[in-house]
C-alpha cells in the first residue's frame, strides 16, 4: 500500500497517521471486493506500505487519475474538520494494496515522506 500524503497542510504527526489509517481501512475495504486474490497475496507477504509526499491537492489529483487508468483500489481521504483543518479538506490518497512492480512505477519519482 502506498499513502500519499500532502506537504502542503502541515499536518502534525499524529493527525497524519490517523489520515493514513484511515486511508489503509478504506481502501483494503474497497480492494477485498474487486482485487481479493491480490489482498491474499499482499497479507501473505510482508504487507508493504510507504508514506509519500505530495505538494498539494493538485498533485494528489493528478495521481488519482493515474491511480484510476492502472485499476487499482484507491481511496481519498477528506477530513471532518473537527481539528487541525477545515471540513472536506483532502489529506491522504491510499492505494492498494497492489502489485508492488506496478505501485512502485506510478510513484517512483515521489519522495518518502518527512
Amino acid at each position: 500500500m502506498a499513502f500519499l500524503c500532502r506537504t502542503d497542510l502541515d499536518l502534525s504527526p499524529g493527525k497524519l497517521a490517523v489520515q493514513c489509517a484511515h486511508a489503509a481501512v478504506e481502501s483494503l475495504r474497497k480492494a477485498k471486493q474487486t482485487h481479493s486474490r491480490m489482498v491474499q497475496r499482499w497479507q501473505e507477504s510482508a504487507s508493504r506500505k510507504v508514506c509519500l509526499a505530495v505538494e498539494n491537492e493538485d498533485e494528489l489529483s493528478h495521481f488519482v487519475g493515474l491511480v484510476e487508468d492502472a485499476s487499482l483500489p484507491f481511496a481519498v481521504i477528506k477530513d471532518a474538520g473537527l481539528t487541525e483543518i477545515p471540513p472536506g479538506t483532502v489529506t491522504v490518497l491510499g492505494v492498494g494494496p497492489g502489485p508492488r512492480h506496478r505501485m512502485d512505477a506510478l510513484f517512483k519519482n515521489l519522495r518518502t515522506y518527512e
